[in-house]
């Protein structure tokens, strides 16, 4: 039995979205690190099987190192901090549509 998903609400995508991370605002930049866009959510959704799992090795502002099951390192960025995300948690990467899932949380970010 699956649990429903619940998506986020839409961000509001105007003409020239800026990011409101360093006024500590809600960002309006959908960029990769930044909030996510209902599309994206609808995407990884779409795709589970690209998903991977990793580790969390660090958390250092707005860097995080992960370790993939199979030894790889990636280093991931994120403007806002992701909750639950401390390192030894185990999240899953989804590195086609930039996004990181803790938990029931799903975060955009930038593979760097």
């Amino acid at each position: 039995m699956s649990s429903p998903h619940r998506f986020p609400t839409p961000v509001e995508v105007k003409g020239r979205a800026a990011c409101m991370c360093t006024h500590g605002r809600a960002c309006t930049s959908v960029a990769p690190g930044h909030a996510m866009h209902l599309i994206q959510a609808r995407l990884i959704a779409a795709t589970p099987r690209e998903w991977t799992d990793a580790i969390v090795a660090s958390v250092a502002g707005e860097v995080t190192v992960l370790h993939t099951l199979d030894g790889t390192r990636v280093d991931v960025w994120s403007a806002s901090p992701i909750e639950g995300l401390e390192p030894g948690a185990p999240v899953a990467l989804h590195a086609r549509h930039h996004a990181l899932a803790v938990g029931r949380t799903r975060a955009n970010i930038a593979v760097l």
